[in-house]
């Protein structure tokens, strides 16, 4: 069952709050998170409050870390500090861990492959992490990441609207520190902007 809400910014900052905190009618909206300047909400989960949550960055590092070390806030406060980024990266995609399962990373130059959950380490929050894909010359910058299952389908979307449907188990799979395979291909100037699940 559904405890928390927890929010992920671009920054690295993380926040969990009771999911009852939400319980209203108003019709303006209501502050979930005060955010630091510069910074926007990049993904919303629902946890247990018992999970492990992945973050994945633009270039290719991630964290892995236990959702206690997040202690629960207020609806207003500002988070605290999930993973340290460099000054030129940001947070891509954040997700609830299931150990038996993989995480996909597709890059904007077309690559992607899946890793298991097993091969990232749990660390504490507030760390740099680990490399979670290597990106050199063509492959760009991770485009999105996702936790899925063999079983599972996903769509790959370019930035000409382009949308093609794959099962995940057609990715290859290999192991963090490593730079994937071809998942799509597309136009010199077209650039693979994310996936989402079927």
């Amino acid at each position: 069952t559904h405890k928390y809400l927890v929010i992920a910014t671009k920054k690295g900052i993380i926040k969990k709050t009771e999911f009852n905190a939400y319980n209203t009618s108003r019709r303006d909206g209501i502050i979930a998170v005060t955010l630091r300047e510069e910074d926007s909400v990049e993904m919303v989960k629902a946890t247990s409050g018992e999970d492990e949550l992945i973050m994945v960055s633009r270039r290719g590092m991630s964290i892995r870390f236990p959702e206690m070390d997040v202690r629960p806030m207020g609806r207003t406060a500002a988070g605290v500090i999930a993973m340290k980024l460099d000054p030129a990266d940001v947070v891509v995609d954040f997700d609830v861990v299931d150990p038996n399962a993989e995480v996909l990373i597709v890059t904007d130059g077309g690559y992607g492959k899946r890793t298991l959950l097993s091969h990232f380490p749990s660390q504490h929050r507030g760390g740099k992490g680990v490399i979670a894909i290597k990106l050199p010359g063509k492959r760009g910058h991770v485009a999105g990441a996702y936790v899925v299952w063999p079983g599972n389908e996903v769509f790959l979307i370019a930035s000409d609207g382009q949308v093609i449907r794959m099962a995940a188990r057609d990715i290859s799979r290999q192991g963090r520190d490593t730079t994937g395979v071809r998942v799509m291909r597309m136009d010199p100037k077209v650039t693979l902007v994310g996936l989402a699940p079927v």
